[in-house]
């Protein structure tokens, strides 16, 4: 999301977003994006030098179409930063096709509903994922996200520094799931809990 080229954020695993959402709104933070479902489908070459080099390569619809690059992470006090570029596409079908055409499989398909705020000069991503519920904070510094960080009550020493796909592979781990794919049909009726997915509640 950021225009700088560089994409600086921390997450959290929280037990109650509603309540995250309630603080947002008593302090007027601006609704950016109402919730909307997201479907995102990760790119890989055969051989799956992209995830060994630590890259990721997205194509993902909400709203709109979208392709994304990020480069490898880096992990400051909680914070990841990684080179992040990503532009509007047309045609979603037509540039999963583009992708396929030049040798690109599919890595990982998983859905999210996400709510976006602005607020503090950050951007507060508020994500519903199959396997748990999570607060992304996006900025252009620690500072400034620690600061929303302590104002949402969220406990800094909960930061995941991971992504949503490796989250899932840990409670595949667990669980021992008979499905790759992150849907909301594939989870009914399972439970995921914290444990499974090796992080703690940042809002308990």
């Amino acid at each position: 999301m950021a225009d700088s080229g560089q994409e600086i954020e921390a997450k959290f695993y929280v037990r109650d977003l509603e309540r995250i959402q309630t603080i947002l709104q008593d302090a007027d933070a601006r609704l950016i994006q109402e919730r909307v479902l997201e479907t995102n489908i990760r790119f890989d070459r055969p051989d799956l030098s992209l995830r060994v080099e630590k890259r990721v390569l997205r194509l993902r619809r909400d709203t709109d179409a979208r392709l994304t690059y990020k480069g490898p992470s880096k992990n400051d006090q909680g914070i990841l930063s990684r080179k992040e570029i990503e532009f509007v596409v047309g045609d979603f079908e037509k540039a999963k096709q583009f992708l396929e055409a030049l040798g690109y499989q599919k890595l990982v398909y998983y859905e999210k509903y996400r709510t976006t705020y602005e607020w503090q000069e950050t951007f507060i991503m508020l994500d519903e994922l199959p396997y748990g519920r999570f607060v992304e904070i996006e900025g252009q510094n620690l500072e400034s996200i620690r600061l929303v960080a302590n104002q949402l009550h969220l406990n800094w020493d909960t930061t995941i520094a991971t992504g949503y796909h490796a989250l899932f592979e840990r409670a595949h781990n667990a669980l021992d799931f008979s499905f790759q794919d992150i849907s909301f049909a594939n989870f009914a009726g399972i439970t995921v809990d914290a444990a499974d997915l090796e992080v703690e509640a940042a809002d308990e």
